[in-house]
């Protein structure tokens, strides 16, 4: 099992919970951080001294406060950390639940998984440290959608803004407007048409209000 753990985590009474799981696993060295950036500091310092962590459990989402911060949020640290130290174990505990996000994490930063904070959170983070350690892929429940196949869910960046900017109300000249503002190809309106009705096809929807209602629905925007 893990010897050495580092939570990060800006709630005491969240990593207190996590505390007792890691006890109850056995794992009694675990240092505890409030912000992202003491989390780099720590790993840098302890692969450094060659005492190394092997496990670190962040949640996603911190709140920002008087002290100013390299890195603001679990995605931005963990990303750095996977090109620094890629043999680094990492755990996601947060009350994100959009695929369209858990799929980044795990096939582009390549979290070893993703515990969702809530009513079965720490008795799931106790399976995804288990899992961790057996070299498994953990997800909770429910986000393992998340890695459904590409046909069925993923979509790219370009299909977010379009989504987001429809969830808005905005007609598809305003969003073609927008697209030509920001910098965002294609933007041309029948690029956007096209698109959009692309869209409908892949997740079976009936209009553009019945296509918001099912990706909202599936946590990708």
């Amino acid at each position: 099992m893990f010897k050495k753990v580092l939570i990060s985590d800006d709630f005491g009474s969240i990593n207190k919970g996590v505390l007792t799981v890691l006890n109850q696993a056995g794992i009694n060295n675990v240092k505890q951080v409030q912000y992202c950036d003491d989390a780099y500091l720590e790993i840098k310092s302890a692969i450094k001294n060659n005492v190394p962590y092997d496990l670190f459990i962040t949640d996603l989402n911190f709140k920002t406060d008087h002290r100013a911060q390299k890195y603001g949020s679990g995605e931005a640290i963990t990303e750095q950390l996977r090109k620094e130290y890629p043999t680094l174990k990492m755990i996601t505990y947060s009350v994100e639940d959009r695929l369209q996000k858990v799929r980044h994490l795990i096939n582009n930063i390549e979290v070893n998984a993703f515990v969702c904070k809530g009513r079965n959170g720490l008795l799931d983070l106790s399976k995804a440290i288990d899992s961790v350690y057996k070299n498994e892929l953990f997800l909770s429940d429910q986000v393992k959608q998340a890695l459904h196949s590409r046909n069925e869910l993923e979509i790219v960046d370009y299909d977010i803004h379009l989504l987001t900017q429809l969830s808005l109300g905005h007609s598809k000249d305003a969003i073609s407007n927008y697209f030509k503002e920001n910098g965002i190809a294609p933007n041309s309106l029948s690029s956007i048409e096209k698109r959009q009705g692309k869209l409908l096809i892949q997740f079976r929807a009936s209009n553009a209000i019945h296509l918001i209602s099912i990706v909202k629905d599936l946590g990708l925007i």
